[in-house]
């Protein structure tokens, strides 16, 4: 199996490096714009592979594109990150083009390829890297939804003072600040569900905590987090290319589903080798829905500026 991961910032780069440390892929692609990055972060983790017992073929690449031909998973990271005080929306104008071209490029090398889009705002690139393409809805998957769930679960383990690893939580809607929703319902320790043993004061918290838990680290370290982000990517392409089949909340297009259409939102999916397999119903409340619906219209608001930008959207 073959990855390329287009961006050698820190996601990117943070990505790419898990993604070699499990042995995910026989061949990872770095690919960057800037002259040099690429290369020379491949070179030093494959330095790093070998105090790691890890045997993976790494390739850096300056804006080379034939280095890319063949690859069954494409992450893409390209466009700039957030600074304090920037909401991912404030980065549609710059992130649009450049995802739209990549896309573009990796197509013309690797026509197969599965796409995962953790570039920011996630949903609204999610649904123009799908719609620019014309590639099958399975194939074109955005990352949101797993990293806000690791949040979620963070911030859940932290009140419980348990191991995140005995705990299930999803998050759903948009990946944006006042558009996702932690289910603090469906969220469960071994099997009984938090609110045993959280009050319903302290899950707001955490639910309120988990929505602002990028924002938080940008604000911490001037810029956006890259750590959750790079392994939440690995996590998913490891999913796909093991057909693990695995329920990751994911960014999709809906056609129904959820009482929404012709929109790309975070709901939960299987991943495996075909890409994204089957949406699972989580039966929301009312009021769930009530938040599910209010956040679908702040990202369909939001992919109307793809219209204002001339990209051919």
């Amino acid at each position: 199996m073959k990855v390329t991961v287009v961006g050698a910032g820190a996601v990117g780069a943070t990505c790419a490096d898990n993604i070699v440390r499990r042995e995910l892929a026989h061949e990872v692609v770095l690919l960057d714009i800037k002259e040099g990055i690429s290369e020379g972060k491949s070179l030093d983790m494959l330095q790093a592979s070998t105090l790691l017992d890890c045997d993976i073929k790494l390739t850096g690449s300056t804006n080379d594109y034939e280095k890319t031909a063949g690859s069954d998973v494409v992450v893409i990271t390209s466009g700039l990150p957030r600074k304090p005080g920037m909401t991912r929306e404030d980065l549609i104008g710059i992130n649009a083009g450049i995802v739209k071209g990549v896309t573009e490029n990796i197509l013309k090398h690797s026509p197969d390829a599965i796409f995962i889009i953790i570039s920011n705002p996630m949903d609204t690139m999610t649904y123009l890297a799908l719609k620019s393409s014309g590639l099958p809805k399975n194939r074109v998957i955005g990352l949101g939804g797993a990293l806000d769930s690791a949040r979620f679960k963070t911030y859940l383990s932290l009140a419980l003072n348990c191991s995140p690893n005995d705990l299930q939580a999803s998050v759903i809607g948009g990946h944006g600040d006042t558009t996702m929703i932690p289910l603090t319902r469906l969220a469960t320790k071994a099997g009984v569900p938090v609110s045993q043993f959280l009050d319903e004061e302290t899950l707001k918290k955490v639910a309120a905590d988990t929505m602002v838990g990028g924002a938080t680290l940008t604000g911490l370290i001037g810029t956006s987090a890259w750590y959750a982000p790079g392994a939440a990517g690995a996590y998913m392409v490891e999913s796909i290319l093991r057909d693990q089949k695995r329920i990751i909340p994911s960014c999709v297009l809906l056609e129904g589903e959820y009482g929404q259409s012709d929109i790309c939102l975070g709901v939960p999916v299987v991943l495996g080798r075909n890409g994204w397999e089957e949406i699972i119903d989580y039966k929301l409340t009312d009021e769930e829905q009530a938040a599910f619906n209010k956040s679908a219209d702040a990202v369909r608001n939001m992919n109307g500026v793809l219209s204002t930008l001339n990209i051919g959207v």
